[in-house]
């Protein structure tokens, strides 16, 4: 696979100095909204509540990051001047409400929102949040590949990554019936596995996938536990199904549970993480008191990041060295002095 150069720029804005990612999302809506109108007692969470505590934590995770994840809706337009230039930006697209059918759900991108958009107000990447069950509905199934691959494309067409991620999720049968952002606890690794081959075809333009753990997190035992060998091979055969760079979600993971996951993720090739309420959860539950989430965030939240950076220096492999990208980029020296005319990563 040859990336174009504006998708390796990207890919390096993601990254640390040594291409590791270490990303922060707090795009999250219903996690983030659902809590402070529950704290507060309402209907519906205040806007500023919302993105109040959204540039809170640009200002105090910022520091250990090498990107954010943040949406339009909140984290973009009040905390974007309080984000540092030297961090890469990645922003969502998906809208977090979808459409629930017997057959499996529908994802669709946010109104007046696009990958054109993304570009234009300086992203360095695109994410998108797709439903999918390899059991559910073969109308379904087909809207969500007609989905992927039109934003494939259209990241294509503007010259920036594509993060993708997956996450599998409660059908009409299945007895954990909930709408929220949370982890199955009955999942199958199957249908994690599955859902990651059905995506990883170069027609859908996929450039990171941002995968949960194949395992209920806390079922994920720690290396050399009981059922280490095992569970590593689940994550083993998720690497081999990505067959590109991919990051570990934390989907509302408890901190310990998280870290396991990713020692595994990273024996298997995993590149880092782009993880949020592993991260700050714990801080969030003191809302409305911003100072002691302010306090919980720098001594809990950092600390912890700095632990999973530590890891991530140690055992996570450079999305550069994945043998997916064994042809390399398009190197502009190459191009020669025709540069401009010969780059076609940008295309009309």
């Amino acid at each position: 696979m040859k990336l174009s150069a504006g998708k390796i720029w990207g890919m390096r804005r993601m990254a640390d100095t040594n291409g590791r990612f270490k990303m922060t999302a707090v795009d999250q809506r219903p996690p983030i909204k659902n809590h402070i109108k529950d704290k507060l007692g309402l209907a519906e969470a205040p806007w500023a509540g919302v993105a109040d505590f959204k540039k809170l934590l640009i200002e105090e995770l910022q520091s250990e990051s090498s990107a954010m994840l943040l949406d339009p809706h909140y984290a973009y337009p009040a905390g974007v001047s309080a984000y540092s230039p030297t961090r890469g930006l990645i922003l969502t697209l998906e809208d977090s409400i979808f459409e629930e059918t017997p057959a499996g759900r529908l994802s669709s991108e946010i109104n007046d929102w696009s990958v054109e958009k993304i570009k234009r107000v300086g992203g360095d990447a695109v994410k998108v949040l797709a439903w999918y069950r390899p059991d559910a509905g073969d109308t379904v199934k087909s809207k969500q590949k007609d989905f992927v691959a039109r934003i494939g494309a259209a990241c294509a067409k503007y010259d920036i990554p594509f993060v993708f991620e997956l996450l599998v999720y409660p059908l009409a049968a299945d007895s954990e019936q909930t709408s929220d952002y949370i982890e199955m606890k009955t999942k199958k690794p199957e249908l994690v596995l599955e859902s990651v081959r059905a995506f990883a075809a170069p027609d859908f333009g996929v450039d990171v996938f941002k995968l949960e753990s194949p395992l209920p997190a806390k079922d994920v035992p720690g290396v050399g536990e009981e059922g280490s060998a095992d569970a590593q091979q689940w994550f083993d055969a998720l690497g081999e199904e990505a067959g590109r760079p991919w990051v570990m979600l934390s989907a509302g993971a408890g901190m310990d549970d998280f870290r396991r996951v990713l020692t595994h993720a990273y024996a298997a090739g995993a590149s880092g993480y782009l993880a949020g309420r592993a991260i700050w959860q714990a801080a969030f539950q003191s809302f409305p008191d911003w100072d002691s989430i302010r306090t919980e965030l720098r001594t809990i939240g950092v600390p912890y990041m700095r632990d999973l950076n530590a890891l991530t220096d140690s055992a996570a492999k450079p999305w550069h060295a994945h043998e997916y990208f064994v042809d390399g980029g398009t190197d502009p020296a190459s191009l020669g002095p025709d540069f401009r005319v010969a780059y076609a990563g940008f295309q009309d």
